[in-house]
């Protein structure tokens, strides 16, 4: 079978599992009657079709995506109910992610105690999938560079990952520490692709929540925080969705947490209301497009997005964002607003954006990685 034409189908099911559900495990309420029944018809039908490579092909989409623990269950229910002989299969794969997030946790508990001692460490990003873990451990610190590296050092043997431009511009770190398979990174002082973002950072410390996840507790961003993380990382970072992006805002966006009128005034303050506006749009109709509506968001979102998911296309594993001109003039925005608010730095670090992701796309072609430049 066409490789492109698998990972499809293996995106759709994924789908199909993620946006029929409510969180809890049921149907989700959104959906009518007849559309779920429609749903589990063609989820029962695609799995019962599905062989040995569909299920490995299944299974590293999952991962790559985030969402083994929320999507596997409900597949293994199913799978079982048809005395499919990959049901084992699929259950070991739910112990196995489940022993990975509990182990990683066990270390990102101590790790947020130890840099608390030398100022604010929140847990950004890889929390925001639960019950599913992300693939690294970030962090946003408020204190001094040299005093993260020296407790990591210190306190866990950390070995300092080799930086690239686009960490250092970023004041980000990457740590490897001895028994824990993730790298854990540490965003310091600063956010964004260049390090460009200072204004969000304080209410990102004054509005964290604690939450309770695996038998720890973890400072978290507020939920208007978090998508502006999601936003910065997604619209103008990589330039790609995945499903846990989706499953994440849409969970957010329907427990009715936001402040819009505030997520609005921050997000302008930092020259990303259009792109948020736009992340919001483009993942309601994604999930339009599995449920039959979009989220319930307020015009002030609808009406300032750029675009939506008929932009969005399925390519080498990821919902993709059109480049140019689309996220190209978000860039623009965000520079230019910064320039507005007189944040001469922040202004000059955007500006290395373009010839750093020329060099990047340029180290690509040659070497096949980019890290050395991002």
């Amino acid at each position: 079978m066409d490789g492109a034409k698998n990972s499809t189908r293996c995106l759709t099911l994924l789908s199909q599992i993620l946006l029929g559900r409510d969180g809890n495990g049921g149907s989700h309420s959104n959906a009518s009657p007849a559309s779920r029944r429609s749903s589990a018809d063609e989820v029962s039908a695609t799995v019962a079709s599905f062989g040995p490579p569909d299920f490995g092909e299944l299974w590293a989409l999952a991962a790559s995506h985030h969402v083994i623990m929320r999507a596997f269950p409900d597949l293994h229910r199913v799978m079982a109910a048809q005395e499919n002989q990959w049901a084992e299969s699929v259950d070991r794969a739910i112990t196995k992610e489940q022993t990975r997030i509990e182990h990683a946790l066990s270390f990102l508990s101590p790790i947020c105690d130890a840099l608390k001692e030398v100022g604010k460490v929140i847990v950004i990003k890889s929390l925001d999938h639960w019950p599913d873990l992300g693939s690294d451990l970030d962090l946003y610190s408020n204190a001094e560079s040299a005093d993260v590296v020296a407790i990591m050092r210190e306190r866990f043997k950390a070995q300092l990952e080799e930086r690239s431009w686009g960490d250092r511009l970023a004041n980000k770190w990457n740590f490897v520490v001895p028994g824990l398979p993730e790298l854990v990174e540490v965003h310091v002082g600063r956010l964004g692709q260049t390090g460009e973002q200072v204004a969000i950072t304080d209410s990102l410390v004054t509005r964290a929540n604690t939450a309770q996840l695996g038998g720890y507790d973890f400072p978290v961003p507020a939920p208007e925080e978090r998508l502006i993380i999601s936003t910065l990382q997604r619209m103008y970072r990589h330039f790609y969705l995945r499903l846990c992006d989706v499953a994440d805002t849409a969970q957010l966006v329907e427990s009715g947490a936001i402040d819009y009128v505030y997520l609005k005034s921050l997000a302008r303050s930092a020259g990303l209301w259009d792109g948020l506006a736009t992340y919001l749009a483009t993942v309601s109709g994604y999930v339009k497009s599995y449920r039959g509506s979009g989220l319930p968001l307020p015009s002030l979102v609808t009406d300032a997005a750029r675009f939506g998911n008929e932009l969005v296309s399925f390519r080498r594993k990821f919902l993709r964002i059109p480049i140019f001109p689309q996220a190209a003039k978000l860039y623009a925005s965000e520079w230019a607003r910064l320039l507005l608010n007189g944040e001469v730095q922040s202004t000059l670090r955007l500006s290395l954006l373009p010839p750093l992701a020329a060099a990047a796309a340029l180290e690509f072609k040659f070497t096949g990685t980019d890290k050395g430049i991002w």
